[in-house]
């Protein structure tokens, strides 16, 4: 009796180089003309036919899915490798300021995700655990440190972006947000005792009155 099995086999290099450039493409797409842009723009951005694309991807669903998918992924990897970075502070905020950049691809495809999300608790729970694990190690480090205030929320933080984010709608609202980001993060860290912030002026020294010269008088 013939006992052979056949290998469980894996995808084409080939394959997989296609999928991560459709991916980056639609990413590219979706982010600059919201969630109408075709697929067929997607394709030749990846420089892939159409026939390539729905076999990776046989829905608009299921690669808008798959772009939200990978961008929540490459976030939780970037908190991960800015764990070792030198100043904490500067770790979390570099992470927001690639999730600002997450939410524009979101913002693209916001039309087809909330049909997503609707259809898919799963994926709406996998968003919102991994990204509250990646933001909240990072802020943890930061407050362990001593440079962050430790009476906010690794929730607190996202849904402050998010405000942020969703409250600007203007071509260039990016350039803004990570303005306000900067704003709020400073605003958030520890102050070391006895240093004044940044801008603060010292109050005029008040002149104490000399015992000796009253007695004088």
């Amino acid at each position: 009796m013939d006992d052979h099995t056949d290998p469980i086999r894996k995808p084409r290099a080939d394959a997989v180089r296609n999928r991560e450039r459709v991916l980056e493409a639609a990413k590219a797409v979706f982010n600059a003309g919201g969630p109408e842009a075709s697929l067929e723009a997607v394709a030749k951005r990846a420089g892939v036919g159409i026939g390539t694309l729905y076999r990776h991807f046989p829905t608009r669903e299921a690669l808008f899915e798959a772009v939200y998918r990978r961008e929540v992924e490459q976030l939780s990897e970037l908190a991960e490798h800015l764990r070792t970075a030198k100043d904490p502070v500067d770790a979390l905020r570099r992470w927001l300021r690639s999730a600002v950049e997450f939410v524009a691809t979101k913002k693209g495809m916001s039309a087809a995700l909330a049909l997503t999300y609707q259809s898919s608790s799963e994926l709406a729970a996998f968003s919102m655990d991994r990204l509250t694990k990646a933001i909240g190690s990072l802020l943890a480090r930061a407050v362990e440190a001593g440079q962050m205030r430790g009476d906010i929320s690794p929730e607190d933080l996202l849904r402050a972006l998010i405000g942020m984010c969703y409250m600007h709608d203007q071509p260039g609202w990016q350039a803004s947000v990570l303005r306000m980001l900067d704003v709020f993060v400073d605003g958030l860290r520890v102050q070391p005792s006895g240093k004044a912030k940044p801008g603060a002026t010292k109050a005029p020294a008040t002149r104490r009155s000399n015992p000796a010269v009253k007695r004088k008088r």
